[in-house]
């Protein structure tokens, strides 16, 4: 069979391969090759609801999804083209366990620069006309978040570097890793074909748990199901100007959508949904589908007259620290990004950079995004990442 060569081989063309990719070809390296199975952005990433928020205890989570923020207020100069960012804001209502938690949490996004801050309860209602308000304690504040398009943001990434010198690859799928005394040798593809390189970036999503398996490399990645729920709101809300609404009272979040639905999402994670995610229902089921009209009805009873418009379902690969493997496995010129947990839209960005570090100089040059948070020795070293002021209820949101 033929056989090829590069510099990078990047696996996987979701948004992180392609900011991967991105970054890599703006530095430079440009013979670098993205082999996805499917479409770019055809996996996980075009089930992603967006949101955009540096909202997290972490403070490397923090810092990358405030590189991403820069990106996405300037996509239309840097990216040439528009990835459907919408400024609308972003507020987190807490109860009262949790309000130490919150302000503890603003002070250190703070002393990173992040814009955000309190808000009152009567700016909230005037943001959020709809809602109850009345079981929350405390409320953060980002004017500067809101909620993007995943698979569009994912193509403008891929074609950048396509622009830029790297070669995209569609229905390319890759049937196993190679290596060799030295490290990694290459990867096999599916029809025979092979392409020899000495450096492997492994972003397939909860597909990357395979790839890695044979080399004696387990990924702590399990797949969970989320489903989503979309809303007509009828009269008494102006979709346009609400912001997104992180609500961890009833842990759910709930955004505009441009065509003038609601979307609610679940925020609660503490029994994830096992799932294939070759196979699995695309709709929500009836017992989420009571769960959510039941919040809805309680956060948003000025909206009398909404009614469910569709439904549909997507998956996350989530790790036991809810955190991604961002980082070397063991194998010299093997580097994996994987295991988002829902995080990895906003931070995309930011982890097409250290990826890119990753591959060119074995570290982090970001000392705000240190390697070692996100190395996968973290799990077997007993050392999870998690907030130092996690919320109470919703630990899984860092």
């Amino acid at each position: 069979m033929p056989t090829g060569t590069a510099d990078v081989v990047i696996v996987g063309g979701g948004i992180e391969g392609a900011a991967t990719a991105w970054a890599l070809a703006r530095r430079g390296v440009t013979d670098v090759v993205v082999c996805e199975r499917d479409t770019i952005g055809s996996g996980g990433t075009g089930k992603s609801s967006g949101i955009v928020r540096c909202h997290y205890g972490v403070g490397s989570l923090a810092a990358m999804a405030w590189k991403g923020l820069a990106l996405f207020e300037n996509a239309a100069d840097v990216l040439g083209t528009d990835i459907g960012f919408h400024q609308t804001g972003y507020v987190v209502g807490v109860g009262e366990q949790n309000v130490d938690a919150l302000r503890a949490n603003l002070d250190a996004q703070r002393a990173l620069g992040i814009e955000t801050g309190t808000v009152s309860r009567e700016e909230v209602a005037e943001l959020w006309p709809t809602a109850f308000l009345d079981d929350f304690a405390a409320f953060g504040w980002e004017p500067r978040g809101g909620y993007g398009d995943g698979y569009l943001t994912a193509q403008a990434f891929a074609a950048c570097a396509r622009r830029d010198g790297a070669r995209i690859r569609q229905g390319t799928p890759v049937a196993s890793l190679l290596t060799d005394a030295k490290g990694v040798s290459g990867v096999q593809l599916a029809g025979g074909e092979r392409i020899s390189t000495r450096s492997v970036v492994v972003a397939a999503g909860p597909w990357s748990v395979a790839l890695l398996a044979p080399l004696g490399i387990d990924l702590p990645i399990t797949v969970h199901r989320e489903q989503i729920v979309l809303i007509s709101p009828g009269a008494g809300v102006d979709v346009a100007k609400v912001p997104v609404f992180s609500d961890l009272v009833s842990l759910q979040y709930i955004r505009a959508e441009t065509s003038g639905e609601l979307l609610f999402g679940n925020s609660d994670l503490s029994r994830p949904e096992p799932a294939d995610p070759d196979r699995y229902a695309d709709r929500a089921d009836p017992a989420f589908l009571e769960t959510a009209v039941e919040k809805l009805v309680h956060r948003l009873p000025g909206l009398p007259d909404a009614a469910i418009a569709s439904t549909y379902a997507g998956c996350y690969d989530i790790t036991p620290d809810y955190n991604p493997v961002i980082g070397p496995v063991g194998v010299e010129g093997l580097v994996v990004a994987a295991g988002f947990s829902g995080h990895g839209f906003k931070i995309s960005p930011a982890v097409g950079e250290l990826v890119a570090d990753l591959v060119q100089f074995g570290d982090s040059r970001d000392p705000a995004v240190p390697a070692a948070d996100f190395s996968l020795d973290r799990f077997a070293e007993g050392r999870p990442l998690a907030s130092p002021h996690p919320y109470v209820g919703a630990g899984e949101m860092r």
